[in-house]
């Protein structure tokens, strides 16, 4: 919505019950209630929301990056009904809403793959043979999912069986399509995804790569751009890699081409987001690109006005996802009052959040209060820049992800770049958390006392001689 309006354009905003006085509701020019709080009441309710559009004469919709944004036949009935859906085609969206349709298509482009199954299998010897010529440890995973769900990892052949069935049953629930795969499991891998732009005119451009390695569940808490350890043959390599993806899908609109890159940097295809992440702002700050100002123009048919040349990093942004879950108590979502919720502000901080102190965390929705995200000239810099964002966020009402990102930056394997998407099973416990909480209490006791000296210094009162005069 703020870029719609720094672009001139006017915004509705659709709300649920539950989400009335929400940030985005009350910026919005118009907002309409679409519903109860569950979300197959209201922000599922596609022809409601295509409904509310034509009423109030919309000429496009912004599917963000949750609930619709990547459902294909609701793309497809917003185009019939004559309302311009600001991303990718259907077709598109279908495609590579698919893991083996999306895997089919980029192995034309002879682009790198993890080795695995060609093709949905649900025969547990079938995919028991399948995984002896591939090797143990193998992945199952859900056709049609994401977010880590329907997502198993093998460890030998003893446990294929039950871990099939429950990946299956899984994908069913989650999706509403059962169809898994099986693929090798690289056991220390890189999670790192390519930002692409693509017009309807043949031109596409890769906006360089975001490290999103560090996880729980399967989900991404901390992303940061550039990657420390990509070199510029590499960086090349896997942008070109993306492009490509686009290229086979026929793709227009802002997407993302993940990879995991293992032990010896090589790199294999994962999959494609067909949508704006929910950690572009990292690639805004490296690029200066308004990758939803993109969307927007290649949705209205305009070409890119830059080209894959004119195109550079400048600096290095982080991204911690802050999320109502108690690091403590393994990441547990919570709900709860906000009594005290103080953003910070300073240079090179952005903060996109969706919540304002005195509402209610409802139990409806994903726990992600906010995105925060620090800008600095090098890694160092940002770094240091978001720690100081941490520390002076505030939040009172529920845990917060926020000890975890202080853990996470002060890490000295994130530090130092050798960290994978093991991270969090590799270092992080509740004692571990425990102490450095302790630490930086200790470090802004210290501080306290330093600044209680100097202002006592400051304020100080002259010496006097005493008058004579006795209270009695």
């Amino acid at each position: 919505m703020r870029t719609a309006h720094k672009m001139g354009l006017k915004t509705v905003a659709i709300y649920s019950e539950a989400d009335r006085n929400a940030p985005h509701v009350l910026y919005a020019g118009e907002a309409v209630c679409i519903g109860p709080p569950p979300s197959a009441q209201s922000y599922l309710l596609a022809e409601k929301i295509i409904e509310t559009a034509k009423k109030l004469g919309a000429d496009g919709i912004h599917p963000g990056y949750g609930f619709l944004s990547e459902n294909a036949a609701f793309a497809q009935a917003v185009t019939a009904a004559g309302i311009i859906f600001i991303g990718p085609s259907p077709a598109s969206i279908e495609m590579m809403g698919n893991k083996l349709a999306a895997k089919e298509a980029a192995a034309k482009f002879d682009i790198p793959m993890v080795p695995g199954t060609k093709g949905a299998i649900s025969d547990t010897a079938a995919a028991r043979k399948l995984a002896r010529n591939i090797g143990f440890p193998v992945l199952i995973k859900a056709a049609a999912g994401g977010g880590g769900k329907g997502m198993r990892i093998v460890e030998n052949e003893g446990e294929l069986a039950g871990q099939m069935q429950r990946a299956i049953s899984e994908a069913k629930s989650a999706f509403g399509d059962g169809s898994v795969f099986i693929e090798k499991y690289i056991t220390a891998p890189r999670h790192i995804e390519i930002q692409i732009l693509a017009d309807a005119h043949g031109n596409v451009v890769h906006l360089f790569e975001r490290e999103c390695s560090v996880q729980r569940r399967h989900q991404k808490v901390v992303e940061e751009a550039p990657s420390a350890i990509l070199t510029p043959e590499l960086r090349n390599a896997m942008g070109s890699a993306a492009v490509k993806v686009a290229q086979a899908c026929n793709y227009s609109g802002a997407g993302t081409v993940e990879f995991l890159v293992d032990s010896k940097r090589d790199f294999y295809f994962l999959e494609m987001n067909t949508r704006l992440q929910v950690e572009h702002p990292v690639t805004e700050m490296i690029t200066g690109i308004d990758l939803v100002e993109q969307q927007i123009k290649i949705a209205r048919g305009e070409k890119l006005s830059f080209t894959q040349n004119q195109l550079a990093i400048n600096g290095h942004a982080v991204e911690l996802r802050v999320y109502a879950e108690d690091p403590l108590n393994d990441f547990l979502p919570g709900t709860g009052h906000l009594t005290i919720y103080r953003p910070p502000v300073g240079e090179g901080i952005r903060v996109d959040d969706g919540f304002r102190q005195g509402m209610d965390i409802p139990i409806y929705y994903d726990p992600m209060l906010a995105k925060l995200v620090a800008w600095g000239s090098d890694r160092n810099a940002a770094i240091s820049r978001l720690l100081g964002a941490i520390e002076n966020y505030r939040i009172e009402g529920v845990a917060t992800t926020l000890p975890f990102g202080r853990f996470v930056l002060g890490h000295p394997a994130f530090l130092s770049g050798q960290f994978d998407t093991h991270f969090v099973n590799k270092y992080f416990n509740n004692g571990a958390l425990e102490a450095g909480e302790k630490e930086a209490a200790g470090v802004a006791a210290l501080l306290a006392m330093q600044l209680y000296v100097q202002e006592k210094q400051k304020l100080r009162l002259p010496h006097v001689k005493p008058s004579g005069w006795v209270n009695r």
